[in-house]
């Protein structure tokens, strides 16, 4: 049994109207418009010839019956009506296909029809008339009146116009004429119509194409220039904004003109205010760069002068050792937010990092056993591929970015969580991808999207005991993009995942297993051990 969903899905959806392009809906209207003004022109054409041709019969059947009707007066005079009504249809003047009848009370006597002339017969020569049936009894009601009436008179004769005149001895005259001629005339003509009609469409469409086409060049080179806008990485870094609607689409005296002027009015604002905007940039990562490397050396001396101190030969009262202690361990961790944010803005300044065949597999079997060290309350697991995954990168920076990852996952989650750090290749795409997985509480929804910046930090659901400076994560995704890769999460209770792609090593790319010089004599750490 077919269901309405998957019977849908067989067929192409129709797009609304309203979601056709620019240049589909003029067409589209200007043929519409022409259709129906092209049905209405040919309509009345058709009803107006209809109504002449109509007109001239009527007049034609009018003197037929007029003649019909003398004829038969002369024959007839006020004597009861004869045998035969042959010569009504004969009278001089009568056309071929000229339909004659005498009624007479309720009977209709001897009805005759005018035969074609044969081609061998003179012009001169009359023209014997034929008896035919007749089908219809609508002739005993037509009154005598002489107004002309439609009425079929069965399938050998077809539709006549019928007219009727009273007679001297108190019988009627019955004539009619054919209306096959005006019928073909008006099928003719309506064939005509359609047909002109018809090939007046395709030629208009294909003008119309053609000409829509030519008009919205313009617009589509300013399309053009905004999909250009578009693709350039305006949130960060030196933007050189020098992209422009072409000079002969800016005339202001087009609606298209305009449309250009405006948009290269904008970005030119656009522009400088992206300039301002990398100035002010500029000087504040600078600052902070100047800042934290003024501030390694103070902090390197007061951790020294704490640690001298507390080591001096000379017993010192607990209080002060306690509090040297909180120095020392305070001074520690300014030096380990000094460090990050000279890292950030060095990564902002865009300065290249080492370009070296980096094992990850490696990498990550250090930093998880880092890890344990730090946390031995927590469950870690280590999932490794069979054989190497190399990428091109910085090797102490990919370091950081796994133990960040690591620490963010002990740091936030209870005593007894399962952390989990995988490694695998996607081969379709020629990637490395790393993924560290807890079944911790998860990261609340309105976090996820502010997880990376800066100074991010997570609410109660998450523990922050051992508190953080908020710039691990913000680490983790500039390390991540400068080596041209991408970092995502993806959390709910019980399943958070933190997965980094980085594009593989060209030489591995092709098999993933190869190994470079000097690697495949590292021993082998890439069975998958879980660590308790």
């Amino acid at each position: 049994m077919t269901t309405a969903r998957s019977a849908g899905s067989r067929f192409p959806r129709i797009r609304p109207f309203r979601s056709w392009t620019l240049r589909s809906r003029v067409v589209l209207v200007v043929v519409a418009m022409l259709a129906v003004l092209g049905a209405v022109i040919g309509t009345v054409s058709v009803f107006a010839l209809q109504n002449y041709l109509m007109q001239r019969l009527d007049g034609q059947l009018t003197s037929a019956l007029e003649r019909g009707q003398h004829a038969a007066d002369r024959i007839y005079g006020d004597q009861p009506t004869g045998p035969d009504v042959i010569g009504i249809v004969q009278t001089p003047g009568q056309q071929t296909g000229t339909f004659g009848v005498i009624r007479s009370g309720d009977m209709l006597l001897y009805p005759v029809i005018l035969s074609e002339r044969p081609q061998s017969t003179s012009p001169d020569q009359p023209v014997a008339p034929q008896r035919v049936p007749i089908a219809t009894t609508a002739l005993l009601g037509l009154p005598s009146d002489g107004h002309p009436r439609t009425i079929d008179l069965g399938p050998s004769l077809g539709s006549y116009r019928i007219a009727a005149a009273e007679l001297s001895n108190g019988d009627s005259v019955i004539i009619g004429l054919p209306l096959s001629d005006v019928n073909a005339t008006v099928a003719q003509l309506t064939l005509v119509i359609i047909l002109v009609t018809l090939a007046g469409l395709v030629f208009a469409f294909l003008l119309a194409s053609v000409v829509v086409r030519l008009a919205m060049r313009p617009l589509e080179r300013v399309a053009s220039t905004a999909e250009q806008v578009s693709s350039l990485p305006l949130d960060r870094g030196d933007v050189a904004l020098s992209v422009r609607v072409p000079e002969e689409d800016t005339d202001p005296h087009t609606e298209v003109g305009k449309v250009g002027s405006a948009l290269n009015r904008m970005l030119g604002h656009v522009a400088s205010a992206l300039t301002a905007r990398q100035a002010s940039e500029q000087k504040v990562r600078q600052f902070v760069a100047d800042a934290s490397h003024e501030l390694r050396t103070p902090l390197a001396s007061i951790r020294g002068y704490a640690e001298l101190t507390r080591r001096a030969p000379h017993e010192l009262p607990p209080d002060v050792t306690h509090s040297l202690g909180r120095i020392e361990s305070e001074a520690t961790r300014m030096t380990s937010l000094v460090e990050d944010l000279l890292l950030l803005a060095r990564l902002d300044e865009g300065r290249e990092l080492d370009r070296d065949p980096v094992d990850l597999s490696l990498l990550l079997v250090d930093a998880l056993s880092d890890a344990h060290a730090a946390g031995p309350d927590h469950e870690w697991t280590l999932e490794l591929p069979d054989e190497p995954v190399e990428v091109v990168g910085d090797a102490p920076r990919l370091h950081q970015v796994l133990m960040n990852l690591l620490a963010n996952a002990r740091v936030h989650t209870p005593e007894g969580t399962r952390v989990t750090a995988g490694l695998r290749v996607d081969a379709e795409a020629q990637r490395a991808v790393i993924t560290v997985a807890d079944d911790g509480p998860g990261i609340p929804e309105h976090l996820q999207s502010t997880l990376f910046e800066r100074f991010a930090r997570g609410d109660g659901s998450r523990n922050r005991a051992t508190g953080s400076t908020g710039l691990g994560l913000a680490i983790v995704d500039a390390v991540v993009q400068a080596h041209g890769g991408d970092v995502a999460v993806s959390s709910e209770p019980g399943n958070t995942v933190f997965t980094v792609s980085l594009p593989l090593l060209p030489v591995a790319a092709g098999t993933a297993a190869e190994t470079l010089p000097g690697v495949g004599s590292e021993p082998d750490l890439r069975e998958a051990p879980r660590i308790p």
